[in-house]
Parts: structure tokens; C-alpha cells; sequence
């Protein structure tokens, strides 16, 4: 378990840990320029306002499939929950506050519970995330069948604060990165959540309770997925259960793009946030390059293998 508690790295492991995330940083740079060259006014605040927004909650949810991902797990619902959330703030929340926010604490212990059973009953998540996000949809439809509602004033008001001096979307990537990691690289929770994805048997042997760490990481993992679902929803200013539904497998890209592991005991929050970020950019530069709606995501993907392979070959380099 010392070994799990050790707080340094070595620094060319610690260079192999955040290459990923600067060759995602290195593509981020790239469409950045590529957009002011299209459209010069990106630069400014208000372009980078425009820009950005849309990946804000792209980012937030890429955070919580992190946290799952940090002790092996993969989740498969996060779109629909997120999408659910959306729901929820635009009917319940609005009608009725009280018994909004009760429903939406109810859903993040759900994810606890959800989390509880995967390891209690040996459940692989793909599948136990995969039936939930079918739970997450029919609740989210039994709300609101068809798209619309309206968000309560104080999210309508967040969506449209606009700060003077710098981009609005920048203060929640940030912000929700840097809870992210003093959570999961800064915590005694967080060295045992990692802990489970790398070396469940130490975790163990050092008397320690692998259920409360994977319980703690789908708690986390859903508080992040409610604030992904507020935040889309003060944006959008309505519910749609289907509105996050792209959402669960870039996630998975932009935690991959960010120096992620599927294997588990790996949490880089800031490179999760450059990952989605950077996914988040594609569309605009698409769009920017006039380029048909039915090729976007032939390209995006195109564009996702090239910076993974960018991460292959730097992961090379640094052995």
C-alpha cells in the first residue's frame, strides 16, 4: 500500500503521464489558430464566449467518466443521465424547486447504489451502466416526452452571465478540473479509488474497503453528471433527455485523449478537461471549413485517430 501512497513520480514517468495531454493540448492550440484564421474574431472574449460554451458540459461530464474510469469502470449511461438532469431542471425544478433538487440528490445516490451493486454482485459496469442509462431514458421521457420546458431563472441567468475580461466558460472547466484533482491526485479517497483501478489486492491486504472506494467514485461521478445536466440545461433553456446522448462515448475519447487508461488507476483531470475541449472544438472547426453535416463525423473521428496516434508515438519517445 506504500506504494499506492507514494505522493512523487519519477520525472520521466511523470513526463510519460502528462504527454497525452499536452499532444491534446498541442491539437487544442492547433484549432484554436485554425478557427481565428477562418474567423479572426474567435480571439477575442466574446468569440472565445462563443466557442467554448458549447464544451462546457461536454467537459464536466468527461470528468465523471474519468472518476469511474480511475478504479476500471466504464460508463455507459452518463449521456442519458446527463440528459435526464436536463429534464428535470426544466419541469420539476421549475414547478417545484424543493421537490426538484430532492430528485436530482436522489439520482446521485442512485449512482452510489448503482456503483454499491456492481460490486457487491460482481456486475461488469458496462453492462450494469448500459441497463441504467435504459432507466435513465424512461425516466427522462416520463417527464418530458417531447423536447421543451423551461429552466428556472437563476440557471437561465447562469447561461447568460457574461463576465467582463474574460471567456464565462473558462471559470467552470477550471473550477470543476481543479475539485476533480484535489479529489482524485490529492485525497486519501482518491489514492484508494485509484488504487482499485491498479491494484484492487493491495487495496485489500492494506485492510482497506475496495466498496467504499468505487461507491465514493459513482457518488462523485454522479454530482459531476448533475452539474454536466445544469449547466446543458441553462444553456439550452430546456429539457431533452436525448440532448447529452453523444455524450457517453466522447467522454470515453476525451478522457483517452487526456492521458486516461481503460486498465484503470489513472486520473488526469486537467488533461480530461483539454480532451473535451478539444473533441468539443472539432464541430466548430468543421463548421468553420464548410464542411457537410453527413462527413462531420467521419472527420471527427479522423481527426480523434490522428491525435491518438500522436500520444502512441510521444508514449514511444519517453520509454
Amino acid at each position: 500500500m506504500a506504494q499506492l501512497l507514494a505522493p512523487a513520480l519519477p520525472g520521466r514517468a511523470r513526463m510519460r503521464r502528462s504527454a497525452p495531454a499536452a499532444v491534446s493540448a498541442v491539437a487544442l492550440i492547433v484549432m484554436i489558430g485554425v478557427c481565428s484564421s477562418l474567423q479572426p474574431g474567435v480571439l477575442t472574449v466574446e468569440g472565445l464566449t462563443l466557442v467554448l460554451s458549447a464544451t462546457v458540459p461536454l467537459v464536466i461530464a468527461a470528468q465523471a467518466q474519468m472518476t469511474l474510469m480511475a478504479v476500471g469502470d466504464i460508463d455507459l449511461g452518463i449521456g442519458n443521465f446527463v440528459g435526464l438532469v436536463t429534464v428535470v431542471s426544466a419541469t420539476l425544478l421549475v414547478s417545484s424547486p424543493l421537490t426538484g433538487v430532492l430528485v436530482l440528490a436522489g439520482l446521485v445516490a442512485a449512482y452510489a447504489v448503482l456503483g454499491f451493486l456492481i460490486h457487491l454482485r460482481q456486475v461488469p459496469a458496462l453492462i450494469a451502466t448500459l441497463g441504467a442509462s435504459f432507466v435513465w431514458l424512461g425516466l427522462g421521457l416520463f417527464l418530458l416526452p417531447t423536447p421543451g420546458g423551461t429552466t428556472p431563472e437563476w440557471l437561465a441567468s447562469f447561461g447568460a452571465w457574461q463576465p467582463a475580461g474574460f471567456p464565462a466558460p473558462l471559470l467552470p472547466i477550471v473550477v470543476v478540473a481543479l475539485l476533480v484533482y484535489l479529489l482524485s491526485a490529492r485525497s486519501a479517497l482518491g489514492v484508494r479509488m485509484r488504487g482499485l483501478g491498479s491494484n484492487p489486492v493491495a487495496l485489500r491486504r492494506a485492510g482497506l474497503r475496495p466498496v467504499t472506494s468505487r461507491v465514493v467514485a459513482y457518488a462523485a461521478a454522479g454530482v459531476l453528471g448533475v452539474l454536466s445536466g445544469l449547466v446543458l440545461a441553462s444553456q439550452t433553456g430546456g429539457g431533452d433527455v436525448s440532448s447529452a446522448s453523444s455524450y457517453t462515448l466522447m467522454t470515453v475519447a476525451a478522457v483517452i485523449l487526456g492521458g486516461g487508461s481503460f486498465a484503470g488507476g489513472t486520473a488526469v483531470p486537467w488533461g480530461a478537461a483539454v480532451g473535451g475541449v478539444t473533441l468539443g472544438l472539432v464541430s466548430v472547426v468543421l463548421s468553420l471549413l464548410d464542411v457537410r453535416s453527413d462527413m462531420q463525423s467521419a472527420v471527427q473521428g479522423v481527426i480523434v485517430l490522428a491525435v491518438l496516434a500522436g500520444r502512441v508515438v510521444v508514449g514511444k519517445v519517453l520509454r
